[in-house]
């Protein structure tokens, strides 16, 4: 990659059809409405592009065909990460074939290795692939949690060229961006955390309500580095009570839910996730009532 991934990365959701198969056109027109409404960039099959339940052929060609009709508009990185350190290896290669300009490892899950075997983890695939490598640290799913020791010492190999950062711990965070090189770049892996991320010296966020108000954040990362930090505050606190409703219960169930509410149809999760209880459903429907929505719709 010639240039940087962008500062906002949207995490995209994966389109379904009613029989739970994955949606490919819509998935395709899905990446370009997003790239129109704000974002820098796409993060295909992560977290909230459902991963954990996708096939390998899918994710594959779910790479293929967004980076297909992306081309250009904007960068698309593939989730590639695994708690097997062969598999993440074998899936970012194939990743890299398919025309990819990144991928995003997340810590490894379940397992709990040590700090040292995260370093070795994280080494290997690097030195696996040419592809820029962003870290993904979400100790609230993985368990274990990358220190902020580990992604410093892992910032020095040259195609790590950042990290998601979603522990919540701005500690942590503050370290790495303290004794980190300018061009190692932390994205927020939090809605909620983006401002104060940006405060520490972060780059910008990979963002699940970008699916949404993707010209809203991005008008907040702009104010924020053009100086206007009063501005961006102030959206910022605006933003807070729908981000909170988005994460009312587990991404992507609440996202879906209100893409396909606003029209843009995005079929249901994939079990063990479903639609959200009824509770919910209307906390989300009358919470985009106050809100301006930036995702095209046709």
């Amino acid at each position: 990659m010639n240039r940087k991934p962008g500062r906002l990365l949207t995490a995209m959701v994966t389109p379904f059809k009613e029989d739970g198969s994955v949606d490919y056109e819509q998935a395709k027109k899905l990446a370009l409405a997003l790239l129109a409404s704000g974002s820098d960039g796409l993060v295909v099959v992560g977290t909230t592009g459902e991963s954990p339940t996708l096939l390998r052929e899918e994710e594959l060609q779910l790479f293929r065909e967004i980076k297909a009709v992306v081309g250009d508009k904007g960068s698309v990185i593939a989730g590639t990460g695994s708690n097997s350190t062969r598999e993440a290896i074998e899936t970012t290669q194939q990743a890299e074939e398919c025309g990819v300009d990144g991928c995003l490892l997340v810590v490894p899950y379940y397992n709990k290795p040590t700090q040292d075997g995260l370093y070795r983890h994280f080494k290997a695939i690097a030195e696996s692939t040419k592809l820029p490598c962003i870290l993904y640290n979400v100790p609230s799913r993985t368990v274990a949690s990358l220190s902020a020791d580990t992604a410093i010492k892992l910032s020095k190999i040259d195609n790590i060229i950042g990290i998601k950062e979603a522990s919540g711990n701005l500690n942590e965070i503050s370290r790495i961006i303290e004794n980190t090189d300018d061009d190692f770049l932390v994205w927020s892996g939090n809605d909620n955390d983006t401002l104060p991320i940006l405060a520490l010296g972060g780059y910008g966020v990979i963002s699940v309500a970008s699916n949404i108000i993707g010209k809203q954040i991005h008008e907040i990362i702009d104010s924020f580095v053009a100086g206007d930090t009063d501005k961006a505050a102030k959206m910022h606190r605006r933003l807070v009570p729908l981000i909170d409703v988005l994460f009312k219960v587990a991404n992507p169930i609440p996202i879906k839910y209100a893409m396909n509410q606003i029209g843009f149809r995005v079929g249901s999760p994939r079990p063990p996730l479903y639609e959200p209880d009824e509770a919910t459903a209307n906390l989300i429907k009358e919470t985009l009532k106050k809100y301006r929505t930036d995702l095209p719709v046709k």
